[in-house]
Order: C-alpha cells, then structure tokens, then sequence
C-alpha cells in the first residue's frame, strides 16, 4: 500500500443535531425558486431549522449566471459562519462565480468563528480548497439544496443526513458501480472536488500546491472529452499530481459517451502509479453519495470504495 503525510489531515467538525440551524447560502449561481423550497422541507424534515440568507433568491443586476455581486455573496457566506447560533452552512446551488468572491470572505473572522459544517459541490470546489487552506477544516462534498439528485434521489438524501447526524455509520463509501480502472490499495487524506475548477485554481495564491500523498476525488460534468484531456494534462504539466497516492472518479454527466471519457482517464491517469477506481458513485450523478474532504482513508481499487479511518464529524 502506497502511502505520504504530504496532504495533512484537517480539522473535523461537530455532527448535526435535531433543532440546529443550518444557513443556506449562494456563493455562486442563484437557485429556483421551487427547487430551494422543496430542499428546504427536507432539511425540516431532519428537525434542522434552515434559514435562507437574502441573495439567495437575488441575481447579479448584469450578470444573471450570479447570484448577487462578489462582495455580497462574499460577505453572506462570511456573516453566516460567524453567527453563533448557525450549526452548518450549506450551498444552495452551484453554476458559476465561486472564483469569483474567494478572495473577498474575511477568512480571518471565519477561522474565529471555528469549525462548522459546509456543503457543496460542482462550483463549490474552489471554496472546499480556500476551507482546507485558509481554514485547515474538513468539509463535505455533498449535495445542494436546490440540486435535482438531492430533491429526486432517497439515497443520496441518506448518504448526506446520515454523514451529517451519524457520521460513524457512513465510514464505507462507494456504490456497486465502483470498479478498477487501475489496481492497488493506498492510504491518504481526501482532496478534490470538481478537476476543471480544481484546474482552474493553479497559479493562484492560496491554491494548494500538489495533491502529493492525498487520495484524489474528481468528477465534473459537462465537459466533451478532449476539454477533460486538456484539464488533466494542465494538472500533469504542473506537477500538481505527482505523487498523488491514489485516484476516485465520481460522475462525468454531460461529458460524451462514457466510454470515450474513459479512455482519456485511463491515458492521463493511468500512468501515475497510484491506484484509480472509477464510478465511485459521488458528483453530478442520479446518485451523489456525501464525500468528507480533508479525511485520512484507504481507497481499495480491487473492492471499489473508500474507507474512512475516522468519522468524518466530531
């Protein structure tokens, strides 16, 4: 079993309760309305109290594709986590504009403010990064309030109210889809999200500098295949995955024909000498199982899952 320290393990925070309240927020695009209710019944339905924060439902007065300006979608997320009586923040939506207001969150006040829960996924990767590198705190890459699997699909509804409220029972993560796409077994801390805006983080100042060591969760949706070739030839190029301990690929919804997407996962990470599973069963998929970011695990390719060594919250 291949293994490294490189990528260090974060910080984990509290589990969830009946009665907490748990923060919507739209750091990027803005989310339907009739999608953002009917997320909202289901946290109820856990006994969690959401409260949606008011850009949510707003758009950028020229850029519609934002929920609201950088600052203000910035400056939510901020007053969100430093509220005291909020338990979790969870996105609303993905799209586009992450990127966008990274910079612009008093990441000083939130790492005041101490751990709490965040989800998200798609767009959210770049804040998943500036939680692990500004933050130094495990979060979930996990479903949206207003995402359509989260709505439609029961397991992925449980795969993310179990990490939240019973993080031990959900310490095996996979679904039967998951398969070898390069055999081995290796031990590493969790890192990822989606590869394009992973890709897309490269160069600037707080980007993590290698997944060296990490056990790398990587998905992405609506990229044709030579654009996925493209994205992982610029992280090749970079050096960002030398060393990487071992590979999991999520979902590739809208990318082609998964059989030409496979092909240009097994040419660009085929030859890493790390071990890689594919259709691990997280993303944009019918089902998005939740992900802890910042976790030690073992990913075994010949069983197909990953296995955490600790819960994934406190």
């Amino acid at each position: 079993m291949t293994s490294s320290a490189t990528v260090p393990p974060l910080a984990r925070p509290p589990r969830l309760r009946p009665g907490d309240r748990v923060a919507v927020v739209a750091p990027s695009g803005p989310a339907p309305e009739e999608r953002l209710e009917e997320g909202l019944a289901v946290l109820r339905g856990w006994g969690l109290d959401p409260v949606v924060m008011p850009h949510v439902r707003e758009r950028h007065p020229r850029l519609p594709y934002l929920a609201a300006t950088d600052e203000a979608r910035a400056r939510e997320l901020t007053e969100a986590w430093c509220d005291p009586s909020v338990s979790a923040v969870i996105c609303a939506r993905g799209g586009y504009g992450a990127q966008r207001m990274t910079d612009l969150v008093d990441w000083s006040a939130i790492r005041a403010a101490g751990p709490k829960v965040f989800v998200g996924y798609s767009d959210i990767t770049a804040l998943h990064e500036m939680f692990a590198r500004r933050v130094g705190l495990v979060t979930l890459h996990g479903p949206m309030v207003g995402a359509l699997t989260f709505l439609k699909d029961e397991r992925t509804q449980e795969s993310l109210r179990a990490t939240l409220f019973e993080p031990e029972s959900v310490r095996t993560l996979g679904l039967e889809t998951a398969r070898t796409m390069v055999p081995g077994r290796a031990r590493g801390v969790t890192l990822g999200g989606c590869v394009s805006l992973l890709a897309a983080e490269l160069g600037t100042e707080h980007a993590r500098p290698s997944a060296r060591g990490g056990l790398l969760l990587i998905e992405d949706v609506g990229e044709e295949d030579y654009r996925l070739d493209r994205v992982l030839t610029q992280l090749l190029r970079s050096g960002w995955l030398e060393g990487v301990a071992g590979v999991a690929l999520g979902s590739w919804a809208q990318c082609g024909p998964y059989d030409d997407v496979r092909a240009v996962l097994l040419d660009r990470l085929g030859g890493l000498g790390a071990p890689v599973v594919e259709e691990l069963g997280f993303g944009h998929g019918p089902t998005a199982l939740t992900m802890p970011l910042g976790v030690p695990a073992v990913l075994d390719a010949e069983t197909g899952t990953l296995t955490l060594d600790e819960p994934a919250l406190l």
